[in-house]
């Protein structure tokens, strides 16, 4: 269904950069009506996991922060999503499975600490990611700190 690529910040080439940034807005700013600051710096230092369609248009994505990074003590995955046109095809999941798979090859055998959206906790607990209780609002969305122990 898809193939999926996994390459450090400086390895992107700019049209790879531009397709991230695209699809990041138009999930996370246009459909979720939530402007916010996209570029906050943690991409320099991470790992960006795109998965391609057979026409080879972006359809997924998850940014694979190494340890230390996102949280002290964890490395974590974060901007986790799926386009519109894949939603409902199992394409999460898929993509889910593909990030577990990287964090493990790239950073070993850690703790994966995420800030998820709340309305997707059943979703990340699926995965073995646990909630720690602390539900906060994040540009306005309601956000739940899960951990996956390693």
């Amino acid at each position: 269904m898809f193939t999926f690529t996994c390459v450090p910040f400086y390895a992107l080439s700019v049209y790879e950069l531009y397709e991230i940034l695209a699809l990041r807005q138009a999930v996370f700013v246009v459909e979720q009506n939530c402007p916010y600051l996209d570029c906050d710096g943690n991409d320099l230092q991470s790992w960006h996991l795109m998965g391609r369609d057979e026409a080879g248009v972006l359809q997924c994505y998850t940014r694979l922060l190494p340890l230390g990074l996102a949280y002290p003590d964890f490395c974590s995955i974060g901007r986790v999503m799926s386009s519109e046109a894949v939603r409902g095809t199992g394409a999460g999941k898929i993509l889910m499975e593909k990030s577990l798979e990287k964090c493990l090859e790239l950073f070993g055998n850690q703790p994966i600490k995420i800030g998820a959206q709340s309305y997707l906790l059943r979703f990340y607990a699926g995965f073995g990611f646990q909630s720690t209780g602390e539900e906060y609002l994040e540009d306005g969305i309601p956000h739940t700190k899960m951990i996956r122990m390693g």
